[in-house]
């Protein structure tokens, strides 16, 4: 069993910068790959970014250049960092953990940034 629990989520301006973090628990040791994710209002969860337990880093085209995904593994943690911030990422961001077995998440942080 995997624990993921997130913190960071406010309430910012645009243009502004915010951190996410990821607190992991539980069997770390299975895990080979960490995500987060965006649920807008009214929208589906989406995938923002992630990163493979060698450091591979993806990011889908809308955070390209403003965010950057990165872990500490002695610490069990990882983050989102967030620059640039605009209206649209407005939603609750989720944290996600792969094993070979089972998909895990976070319970959310809400960010919001009024236009």
């Amino acid at each position: 069993q995997v624990q993921l629990v997130e913190s960071g989520g406010d309430l910012m301006q645009p243009g502004g910068s915010l951190k996410l973090s990821c607190v992991i628990s539980g069997s770390v040791s299975s895990i080979f790959h960490e995500a987060w994710y965006r649920q807008a209002p009214g929208k589906q969860r989406e995938l923002l970014a992630s990163i493979t337990r060698d450091g591979r880093t993806e990011y889908t085209d809308s955070v390209k250049r403003r965010f950057t995904i990165s872990r500490d593994n002695g610490a069990n943690i990882f983050w989102l960092q967030m620059n640039s911030l605009r209206p649209e990422d407005t939603g609750v961001y989720y944290c996600n953990a792969w094993t070979i077995t089972a998909n895990y998440w976070g319970q959310g942080t809400q960010v919001v940034v009024p236009s």
